[in-house]
């Protein structure tokens, strides 16, 4: 996954990404360019998910939204 990938559409998947784990901030998904891995580090501490868990879910409101 690279950051073009999760930058395309990041306001609406940001969104998704909360109602799915409403325990996320903004500043929890807060983008910033060239730091993907801490993003999704962020995302595994604050939730208790998995690296492959977050990023499936990521791949998958990805998928809905190119639909």
């Amino acid at each position: 996954m690279t950051t073009l990938e999760i930058k395309g559409d990041w306001n609406i998947l940001k969104g998704s990404l909360k109602q799915k784990w409403a325990n996320l901030t903004d500043d929890d998904l807060q983008l910033i360019e060239g730091k993907q891995d801490e993003l999704l580090g962020r995302i595994q501490k604050r939730t208790g998910e998995s690296r492959e868990a977050v990023e499936a879910a990521i791949k998958e409101y990805r998928a809905a939204l190119a639909s």
